[in-house]
């Protein structure tokens, strides 16, 4: 028998299941075992669709696990009405005569799993098992979902763990000040949403925020860039241009990658950091700025100062507060939340109705390194949106995609939080529907591209390699496309 899941059954509010089957005896018998297993669950029982649909107009029951031949409503016309009363329920079908076709039907009316009469309890408790833990993820979905919509497009910071929260509660104290600030952490971890979070938190809100790529301006070029110049400076100046830091005035600039500009640049903002003025590139005189300067790094500025590659007193000079962002492998517990956000920010850009995302996908991604932390979970993201043709991305769509079949390996580590493989009846019925969608989506993208393997691949994300062997297997020519 599967372990028993302290998630699951010594949660604090007792899961509802509810069953649904006209035999009396059998359903008394399978209460009885359920709860048996299942000590904190409340089972309730109905001998028909309709009463099963009135108790869930009353109530709303975490899993329900329902008879096919009832008299009356039978159970697939159980399954599509009681979808429409709790879109998210989690419905188990029972069949005393299991076929591939009708594990099919019941997967496309919405079933969560398919069992067949007689039920081996330990397969039994399993399925019940994980649709308990789906029930509870869809909830927490919910509930994120909430979150993301109470906080909107626009906030900067997404999460809720302990790591976010020490990152809120600082930002909350550096914005009210007017000293140097240097955000230190990996590429994508949200240091710029860190820095414009300090802007937007402080008296200079209303003033402008600037960020300069320092990486990204040719070190002849960044000089005028931050402090302008004047008319005549150099070639090509035919007119006075305000830099960067007088283009803030009153606000703050952000200097993003600090660590990589060169030592000569490093000496004149050193200057400006000291004396609050700028010298414009070919100007007599300095003029005065009032600018919060917030600085930003991604390399081991101590190591810097070692190598003399970074002046020891600028570093000082910006470093008077300093603010950690940490990488996303040390927050997971955000992904979630933080996939539903940048998922609603993607279809907001594109135009297009909002999606979705299953539990399943929601904690496969809460079990990825993440070593491109943030900006690569975003990139992710935006690949499924583009990918899904509908308004659900699930784990089919992943796998295609992504490419990345799930392992034994992952099942493991990954423990309670992913469904467990899939069986028998159920099993089979998944793997034609799998197989059916790709079929179609294989055939449709070569009489796209008239059989041309190569843009096939471009389109759909896969490499050529991937789509061959997915034609191989499939039985496809490309060459009967052209």
């Amino acid at each position: 028998m599967p372990e028993h899941s302290p998630t699951i059954t010594d949660a604090a509010e007792r899961p509802t299941i509810l069953l649904v089957d006209d035999e009396q005896d059998f359903s008394r018998g399978l209460s009885r075992l359920i709860q048996g297993y299942f000590p904190h669950s409340e089972v309730s029982r109905a001998e028909n669709g309709r009463m099963a649909l009135a108790k869930l107009q009353e109530s709303r029951p975490q899993l329900m696990i329902t008879d096919l031949r009832m008299p009356g409503m039978n159970g697939m016309q159980l399954v599509a009405e009681a979808l429409k009363l709790h879109s998210g329920l989690s419905i188990v079908v029972l069949s005393g005569f299991g076929t591939i076709e009708t594990a099919v039907q019941a997967l496309q009316a919405g079933a969560y799993d398919f069992l067949t009469k007689p039920v081996e309890p330990e397969q039994l408790f399993r399925v019940i098992q994980k649709g308990l833990e789906r029930a509870r993820l869809l909830e927490e979905n919910d509930r994120l979902r909430q979150i993301v919509i109470r906080q909107g497009t626009r906030e900067e910071l997404i999460g809720s763990g302990k790591e976010m929260q020490r990152v809120r509660k600082a930002i909350s104290a550096i914005a009210q000040s007017e000293y140097t600030v240097l955000i230190n952490g990996e590429s994508g971890t949200g240091k710029e949403s860190a820095a414009r979070l300090i802007h937007r938190s402080g008296p200079r809100a209303v003033k402008p925020f600037i960020t300069v790529d320092c990486p990204s301006i040719p070190e002849n070029l960044l000089e005028s860039e931050l402090f302008g110049y004047v008319k005549g400076a150099f070639t090509g100046a035919d007119r006075d241009h305000k830099g960067l830091f007088a283009a803030a005035d009153g606000g703050t600039l952000h200097l993003d990658e600090i660590g990589d500009i060169s030592l000569p640049i490093q000496a004149k903002l050193l200057r400006c950091l000291q004396s609050g003025e700028v010298r414009p590139v070919g100007a007599n005189k300095a003029i005065q700025v009032d600018v919060r300067v917030v600085a930003s790094t991604n390399r081991d500025l101590t190591a810097a100062l070692q190598e003399k590659t970074f002046r020891e007193d600028l570093f000082y000079r910006l470093n008077v507060l300093s603010l950690t962002m940490p990488p996303l492998r040390e927050r997971l517990e955000d992904v979630p939340l933080l996939a539903m956000h940048l998922l609603r920010c993607t279809c907001r850009e594109s135009g297009e109705p909002e999606k979705e995302m299953t539990p399943e996908v929601l904690q496969w991604l809460s079990h990825r390194p993440w070593p491109g932390n943030v900006r690569e979970l975003q990139n992710v993201v935006r690949r499924l949106s583009v990918f899904c043709s509908g308004s659900c991305i699930d784990m089919d769509l992943v796998h295609m995609v992504i490419g990345e079949p799930v392992t034994e390996e992952d099942r493991q580590t990954m423990g309670n939080d992913f469904p467990a493989p899939l069986s028998g009846v159920y099993k089979d019925a998944k793997a034609q529907v799998i197989e059916s969608f790709t079929r179609q989506y294989v055939g449709n993208l070569l009489r796209e591209t008239n059989g041309n393997i190569s843009e096939a691949a471009r389109i759909s994300g896969l490499s050529r390699v991937a789509l061959q062997k997915i034609l191989s297997r499939l039985g496809e020519r490309a060459s009967n496309y052209r």
